[in-house]
């Protein structure tokens, strides 16, 4: 993976500022690692930031590749996981590589397809393309959004980057939040709209989308999201379907030129992965290492709920014996869960998801130690129905975002002098979802509400996972790629009928049949259990003990933003008086106050300007 960096402007020669661009750049370093690299003409300036993982030599960038008269130059962050079909494809029409790298595939796709490039695209990525001759800049963004991409635009002229840090390194940009961000980030978060970048004037390009971009001209435009139609297959032969589908998609991320690992939790989603990559390895005669966290002493605390209904350990022996993996258990201290909460804030250049961002940043740096490429098992659940917002009928059916039902908190935290909408907004982007979702006129009540809880799950739920993946992976110099996160597979699973989906009764029905016989009997059968998280005690105390410092220091930010006597009264009660989680399964009154130190950490570190006019 790498991180990229641009600057066009169609009014202006900039071709003697490229230390903006090598600054821009430089913040950078921790996604690409290993090689920097730059273009410039009178226009447009690019920078690039390379991991080594495909043909050292051959994918170096930014890439320039002439074809009839023509130049085109492309930065990129990403895999290909079609590289070799459509490598074949553009040789048939003529084309010829110097390279082996998926680089040269992908700019070469661009200049036969142009913007029809990413209907031929399987894969990870956020690029962007100068096409010389017709002085337009092209960029684009991966089906589910697991690579970055972020810009400003101001008239003819525009800013973009892998990550926010490098786009405030700019010298035309200020770092400012209006009432609009602050709303949006205790209305939503960590969770945010599509598109935003919460800081006032920086946007993202979406999931599923393009920009074409020429003097006078600017295009947005979304090329994919998951359409309805009519399934055709009995339940056995979509069990089938469902198999192969998952095997290829994990099949196809174990290449690189650098050792790769897999996540392994002993859930349904890790386990096939794990043992679908042991195999792969098994094959060209090598053992595949595994990884799993826990937390100092979390075996004594450990206590099970509806959401958390089990502990992993066993099933995580039972994987690695099953499989004769090299296994690491990672396990990390309270001190550094609560320590790193400001590192997760500044490798996601926003407040996220507290200790559960600061442990799998640590989680990562340990794993950087041993491997580059990772494997992970996000987005099955949101893909399969693995959540209990799509079992439980008060959350089916509950007309909001099932994983946000905590916006009394959510307004009890904030100043009341301020008058903040957070209803407003969260009906706001909740109706505007819904309103895109794709339907058969003979979709029963279920099957509609079905396809709308997971329109909502991948445009919301799904992308703040990935977010936060790609984030404290590649902070540490870490490749994680999501075998499920597959745009193929998503597509087929959004017109799995409910009964299918479902079959059996349980969550993620359909998948358990489908591995019934790969995988032991034990995980099949295993109730989903979220991502790990703390369970000591010494969390909250560590937690509330530096939010009592916060609010003890009238110079800190937040308290111009926050109603001090509530958030007092939380950290002295343990955060006991917050009584829904306030994100999903795994923020619960500690992550709120953690959340809370993020939100501090961010406007401090960042320097941020707080607009409210």
């Amino acid at each position: 993976m790498c991180g990229i960096v641009g600057w066009v402007n169609f009014n202006d020669d900039i071709k003697d500022k490229i230390k903006e661009i090598e600054r821009m750049t430089r913040r950078l370093v921790k996604r690409g690692p290993d090689e920097e690299g730059f273009y410039q003409n009178n226009n447009v300036l690019f920078g690039h930031r390379r991991l080594v993982v495909v043909d050292p030599v051959g994918g170096q960038q930014p890439m320039i590749k002439e074809h009839e008269g023509n130049r085109y130059i492309l930065v990129y962050n990403g895999e290909l996981y079609n590289t070799e079909e459509l490598r074949d494809e553009l040789k048939r029409l003529g084309y010829t590589f110097n390279s082996y790298s998926d680089t040269e595939v992908l700019l070469t796709a661009y200049i036969h397809y142009k913007e029809d490039c990413i209907n031929h695209l399987n894969g990870i990525f956020a690029f962007a393309v100068w096409d010389e001759n017709r002085n337009r800049l092209f960029m684009a963004r991966d089906h589910l959004g697991v690579k970055p991409l972020f810009y400003v635009k101001q008239n003819d002229e525009i800013i973009f980057a892998s990550e926010i840090k490098s786009i405030l390194a700019h010298s035309k940009i200020s770092a400012v939040i209006d009432k609009d961000g602050i709303e949006t980030l205790f209305a939503l978060g960590p969770s945010r709209p599509l598109g935003d970048g919460i800081f006032k004037g920086i946007k993202e390009v979406p999931p599923a989308s393009f920009i074409i971009f020429e003097k006078g001209n600017f295009i947005l435009k979304e090329y994919w999201k998951p359409k309805a139609c009519k399934n055709k297959q009995t339940l056995d032969e979509c069990i089938e379907s469902v198999k192969n589908l998952v095997i290829d998609a994990i099949n196809r991320q174990l290449s690189a030129d650098v050792k790769v690992c897999t996540f392994l939790s002993g859930g349904l989603d890790s386990s096939i992965i794990s043992y679908v990559a042991a195999n792969f390895f098994k094959q060209k005669g090598t053992n595949l290492e595994t990884f799993s966290i826990d937390y100092e002493e979390n075996d004594k605390y450990f206590e099970t709920n509806e959401y958390i209904p089990n502990y992993d350990k066993d099933y995580i022996d039972l994987m690695v014996r099953e499989i004769g993996s090299y296994h690491r258990n990672i396990i990390l201290s309270q001190d550094e869960l609560v320590n790193y909460l400001d590192e997760g804030v500044l490798a996601n250049d926003l407040p996220g998801m507290a200790d559960i961002d600061s442990s799998l940043y640590l989680f990562c740096r340990e794993i950087r130690k041993h491997a580059t490429v990772a494997l992970s098992g996000e987005c099955a659940d949101e893909v399969f129905g693995g959540y209990p917002w799509y079992v439980k009928s008060e959350d089916l059916n509950y007309e909001g975002f099932p994983w946000l039902k905590s916006v009394d908190i959510r307004k009890s935290i904030l100043n009341k002098n301020l008058r903040f909408d957070l209803e407003g907004r969260i009906k706001k982007y909740y109706e505007d979802t819904i309103s895109q979702v794709d339907y058969l006129d003979e979709d029963d009540i279920l099957t509609r509400r079905m396809r709308e809880m997971f329109y909502l799950n991948i445009k919301w739920f799904m992308i703040t996972l990935l977010n936060r993946k790609d984030r404290m992976s590649m902070s540490n110099s870490l490749e994680v790629r999501v075998p499920f996160a597959d745009y193929r597979l998503v597509e087929y699973a959004y017109n799995l009928p409910p009964e299918y989906k479902f079959c059996d009764g349980r969550e993620k029905g359909i998948l358990r049949r489908a591995l019934k016989g790969i995988l032991p009997d034990e995980i099949i059968d295993r109730k989903k259990s979220p991502y790990p998280k703390t369970h000591n005690p010494r969390y909250t105390e560590l937690v509330c003990k530096r939010m009592m410092d916060i609010l003890s220091n009238k110079n800190e930010p937040i308290l111009y933003i926050i109603d001090r006597d509530f958030v007092e009264q939380t950290v002295n009660q343990g955060a006991k008086n917050i009584n829904h989680n306030w994100f999903g399964q795994l923020m619960s009154g500690p992550q709120t106050l953690a959340y809370l130190i993020q939100v501090n950490t961010w406007l401090k570190k960042y320097n941020i300007d707080i607009d409210l006019k």
